[in-house]
């Protein structure tokens, strides 16, 4: 935004894509762009800061995926979103010291499915360790951890349809005393699909704690158990999920997450208007705002 009535393309306008360069048909069959430098769908953005080998970087998450209008049959306006195809889907990391992208990793189709969606993403960049750890939140896919080695540029996937990031079956929350069901235009009411959402990084990079958007629960799960790969070990999905951990119920469904340097873990709850935190040293939820 350059002022209150105008704003302009970030970082450059070569990298925004024309509506009509966003989606393509194979077949009848939509799909989102496969250009791995434009912007089709960005997500979700996340700051980290300047480290020994990184400057202060933007980190945009592009989900290849984006939201179109089509007629159903019906003849009604309708919202779909595109499949996603190689190269559309990826991390961008963004010096904000120039405003330049300095780094882009896109994933295989092995890693991030055609009906995947990228929701959010959390980074460790300690010497050694640099990882980032992305939410596959798709409400019509496999829903689970994307795991991005930043140093290597190599993915993989932990706790693919795990019951811990699974949506809650026709799952009804409420906003402001009210039921609300899912609506999408020119679609009969139905019930959230989406499972794994909230996400946050301890701050000594030990832990990722996580829940699914429309669940009462919380997890925690080590983070060396999510960056096991499979040619470490061929039990490497049985053992993240024999260590992950239930932290019990915390009130009510949660949304987005965040966390300071006291441990503490933030979580939006929009059923109740409120921020609540975890605090891992007296195993309580608490009310913040």
């Amino acid at each position: 935004m350059v002022n209150i009535t105008a704003e302009t393309p970030y970082p450059d306008a070569s990298t925004n894509l024309p509506p009509d360069q966003l989606n393509t048909t194979f077949k009848t069959i939509p799909f989102g762009s496969a250009n791995s430098s434009g912007l089709i769908s960005v997500q979700a953005l996340y700051i980290t800061p300047n480290t020994s080998t990184r400057p202060e970087t933007l980190w945009l998450v592009d989900t290849g995926r984006p939201t179109i209008n089509t007629l159903n049959p019906s003849g009604r306006m309708t919202q779909i979103m595109p499949y996603a195809q190689p190269g559309g889907p990826k991390i961008i990391g963004l010096s904000l010291d120039n405003n330049i992208i300095y780094q882009t990793f896109t994933l295989p189709p092995s890693v991030h499915y055609l009906d995947s969606y990228m929701n959010d993403i959390r980074f460790n960049l300690r010497p050694g360790h640099e990882a980032a750890y992305i939410v596959d939140s798709s409400n019509e896919g496999r829903i689970g951890f994307i795991m991005l080695n930043l140093t290597t540029g190599t993915s993989w996937r932990r706790l693919t349809q795990h019951p811990s990031t699974l949506r809650v079956y026709i799952d009804v929350p409420f906003y402001q005393g009210h039921p609300f069901y899912y609506r999408i235009p020119g679609m009969p009411l139905s019930h959230q699909q989406e499972g794994l959402d909230g996400i946050q990084i301890s701050p000594d990079g030990q832990y990722i704690y996580y829940s699914p958007i429309n669940s009462r629960y919380l997890y925690r799960v080590p983070t060396s158990s999510l960056l096991v790969t499979d040619d470490d070990t061929p039990l490497a999905e049985q053992q993240a999920s024999n260590n992950l951990t239930n932290l019990g119920q915390r009130g009510a469904e949660a949304d987005g997450f965040e966390g300071d340097n006291n441990r503490l873990i933030y979580m939006c709850m929009p059923g109740n208007s409120a921020v609540y935190y975890y605090d891992p040293n007296d195993l309580k939820v608490h009310g913040f705002v």
